[in-house]
């Protein structure tokens, strides 16, 4: 199923919106010029009237009695091949006619709707004009009079002038229409091109780059110059990219068993605290009696000790130390805790006492009553080996500089010595300034 592209919504768009507004204008540009020639047209009819009222009025006075009508038929064919009129009835006040310019109507009778025109005309108000706009023509009722001092009139006349149509605006109005027409479609022409490389451009870009990394590349970047949003939105997607790398490489690290991330995370982890000149501590993790404990009951209960170890020190986080505290596998019983040095001692004391008292749960009953285990020690020899514990080393620097991570590893190396050399779970915080 094709779908319509935001290219092709766009110039959809563009198009009917160009269709509408020059429909608009032409309608308006149409209306304006009917009503410009109506109005036209309608104060020619009236001088026209005034005309063929004196000239109708004059061959009124100056005919002989009986030859009225003959003069009359004279006078409305010559205002009629004059164009000074389409077409002229001159009637009666009983609404016989006299005179006409359509031969069907000679002789006849007029309407009644024509007589009720002319009721009430006199001498001053001897004009009555009415539009029909169905028709496209304007009827002007003359009052004709034979006695120029009497208010009642001997004749009465209808004329036919023409009113503008709907054709004829279009003709005298469709060059400014093909112009604006013209204008609007090469200004949408124009705006389609700036949309295109401002707009639907830079979302392709970022379509491809996204389909790009959905098929693994991680090395392609949005190169987007817009100065705009839609720059930000691609420096924000090249982020978004970058962190998917690095979150990549971290599940890539992470320890399988854990799941928590490991050296070259560590690594960096410490190396951003000190680029930022924030203090910290860095708590170093040893089980004590580990090997022993992993080769009497195997690998899978060294495991468990190993995941208890982890839960240990994420609870640490939570119920003593900060949301922003970090927690880190090197692997094996080797772990890493990196927090403040206000929250260290009350996160070492956690964990050494809870541990103390969860590692209990490894044990058999009867290992637990004798307190030890009966294991091969590394030189193969039998040896008993206390109930493990943890040794937790701390390296600070609020009392001193640390230069990098290579630095915090070789001061901790130094203090898990001491820790270890002690038969229990303790904790030993490097407090030297030098």
């Amino acid at each position: 199923m094709s779908t319509l592209t935001l290219q092709n919504r766009v110039t959809s768009l563009l198009i009917i919106f160009s269709v509408l507004l020059i429909s608009v204008f032409t309608f308006i540009q149409v209306n304006n010029r009917v009503a410009s020639i109506n109005q036209f047209n309608t104060y020619k009819a009236g001088l026209s009237s005034n005309i063929v009222n004196n000239s109708l009025e004059a061959v009124i006075r100056q005919a002989q009695p009986g030859e009225t009508g003959k003069f009359l038929q004279t006078a409305v064919d010559e205002l009629k091949d004059s164009n000074m009129i389409r077409e002229a009835v001159v009637f009666n006040p009983d609404g016989k006619v006299i005179a006409s310019t359509d031969e069907k109507l000679k002789n006849g009778q007029v309407s009644f709707a024509d007589l009720r025109q002319v009721q009430g005309l006199t001498q001053e108000d001897w004009l009555s004009p009415y539009i029909d706009r169905e028709n496209g023509v304007i009827y002007m009722y003359l009052a004709l009079h034979a006695d120029p001092k009497k208010d009642d009139f001997a004749y009465a006349a209808k004329l036919t002038f023409p009113l503008s149509n709907m054709q004829e605006a279009l003709i005298s109005v469709y060059q400014p229409i093909i112009l604006t027409a013209l204008i609007i479609i090469l200004a949408n022409f124009i705006l389609a091109f700036i949309l295109s490389k401002t707009v639907i451009g830079p979302i392709k870009v970022l379509n491809e780059v996204t389909k790009a990394i959905a098929a693994g590349d991680l090395a392609i970047r949005a190169k987007i110059q817009t100065n705009d949003e839609l720059q930000e939105l691609g420096e924000t997607f090249n982020h978004m990219t970058e962190e998917l790398i690095k979150m990549k490489e971290r599940a890539e690290n992470a320890n399988p068993l854990t799941k928590l991330p490991g050296n070259i995370v560590i690594h960096e982890q410490v190396e951003k605290r000190i680029r930022e000149n924030r203090k910290f501590t860095v708590i170093y993790c040893d089980l004590d009696n580990f090997k022993a404990f992993n080769d009497k009951y195997g690998i899978a209960k060294g495991d468990e000790a190993i995941k208890l170890t982890a839960r240990l020190f994420r609870d640490s986080i939570k119920e003593k130390g900060n949301a922003e505290d970090f927690i880190g596998h090197e692997g094996g019983d080797d772990f890493i805790i990196i927090t403040t040095p206000d929250k260290a001692q009350g996160m070492a004391d956690y964990i050494t006492q809870e541990f103390d008292k969860r590692v209990r749960s490894l044990y058999p009953p009867e290992d637990l009553a004798q307190g030890f285990i009966v294991a091969h020690a590394r030189d193969n020899s039998i040896k008993q080996f206390p109930i493990m514990t943890i040794s937790l080393a701390g390296i600070s620097n609020e009392l001193r500089s640390i230069l990098g991570f290579a630095e915090v590893a070789n001061i901790a190396a130094e203090v898990k010595k001491k820790a270890k050399a002690v038969q229990a779970s303790v904790f030993i915080l490097d407090k030297r300034t030098t």
